[in-house]
């Protein structure tokens, strides 16, 4: 999600610094921002020298020190709170003190990030949708010790990047992922126990509630991997059995059976 959340940065205007640790996964997020733009030019939504522009905008490097001139630096690491907390211990000493440090986190408790800083005023969850070009929601995520002034800077970004941002406190899951993985949880025990094929199951989801994809193909489009650690923050957070994730989610996750990213989660691809 990080190169499209460059992306949308780069195109509203911003100058963007796009930082990974390796000079491969830097190179492959541009090919998929340059993918992405180019379908809008075929579109004639966007010219070629727009697209060029944006392109120039966004710069690539491994180099955390880089980001410390940034006004706000968003983290979308891996969904495993020690990985994040290193990069948050790290961009608080790099980054200018009055630098908004944002998580995209989908569960992760921002108080908890929060607390590894120095400037846990300036500590905000930024949870954009997948993909990010074309969702239009940010999820602000504020933590017990995030200041008005923080929420109302990030709330002013999202929507100048094209976006609607609605707010909530910090909770496991936060409102997105504490109503959908249940819901993509129940389908998986549905499949699970026979009740119905993965066809039928999402056929329903589909044209019975009008979700644009179904519950299982929207999990491995996730990543099962990332739909099981919800799961575990929710049961974790709440301690309640109505969470716990169901048995073959993680017989999948073991398998290395990821969802869209690995060819194989409950379809093929």
């Amino acid at each position: 999600m990080g190169n499209g959340i460059a992306q949308v940065a780069a195109r509203a205007g911003y100058d963007v610094v796009m930082r990974d640790v390796a000079q491969e996964f830097l190179a492959r997020g541009m090919t998929s921002i340059d993918k992405s733009l180019q379908r809008d030019v075929d579109k004639e939504r966007l010219s070629q020298d727009e697209k060029r522009a944006i392109m120039s905008r966004i710069r690539t490097t491994t180099d955390i020190g880089a980001l410390n001139d940034a006004f706000i630096a968003v983290e979308a690491v891996t969904e495993e709170m020690e990985v994040k907390a290193e990069v948050f211990k790290s961009l608080d000493t790099i980054t200018k003190p009055d630098t908004i440090l944002a998580s995209n986190t989908s569960s992760i408790s921002i108080t908890k990030l929060a607390a590894v800083t120095g400037r846990p005023d300036k500590v905000i969850g930024m949870h954009f949708m997948n993909p990010v070009p074309v969702m239009k929601l940010v999820e602000v995520i504020r933590g017990a010790a995030t200041s008005d002034e923080t929420y109302e800077r990030t709330r002013a970004l999202a929507e100048k990047l094209g976006k609607t941002a609605l707010a909530c406190h910090d909770s496991p899951g936060f409102i997105s992922n504490r109503v959908l993985m249940p819901m993509i949880n129940e389908a998986i025990f549905a499949l699970y126990e026979g009740v119905a094929t993965r066809e039928s199951i999402d056929g329903i989801m589909k044209l019975g509630m009008n979700h644009p994809m179904g519950p299982l193909a929207l999990a491995d489009f996730i990543g099962l991997d990332v739909c099981l650690a919800i799961m575990n923050v929710l049961s974790d957070g709440f301690g309640d059995s109505k969470y716990r994730a169901c048995p073959l989610l993680k017989r999948y996750v073991d398998a290395g059976w990821l969802g869209k990213k690995t060819g194989r989660g409950f379809y093929e691809y």
